[in-house]
């Protein structure tokens, strides 16, 4: 059976050494960091990324807006409309 390291740190020493201990689990070290010896965080490596990066303008042309104005505020009549349901 394989051995997993287990590395319990408070998070004072947390706050000191967090470069060391990304590279820790990204070396598959399980780090756990502990409040007055209780258990509060598991830091785990993410899950990985596609590697696809989105490109902005990709819809440009294909979005229809409907109301130019959508963004000023509601008059008091288009507030009393909404509240009574119309």
């Amino acid at each position: 059976m394989a051995r997993i390291d287990f590395m319990e740190i408070s998070v004072a020493d947390a706050k000191n050494k967090l470069p060391e201990l990304i590279k820790a689990v990204e070396a598959g070290e399980s780090v756990t960091i502990c409040r007055r010896g209780i258990p509060i965080v598991d830091l785990v490596p993410t899950k990985m990324s596609t590697g696809v990066l989105r490109k902005f303008g990709t819809l440009k042309g294909q979005l229809k807006i409907i109301d130019p104005d959508w963004w000023k505020p509601l008059t008091e009549s288009e507030i009393d409309a909404f509240l009574d349901g119309q």
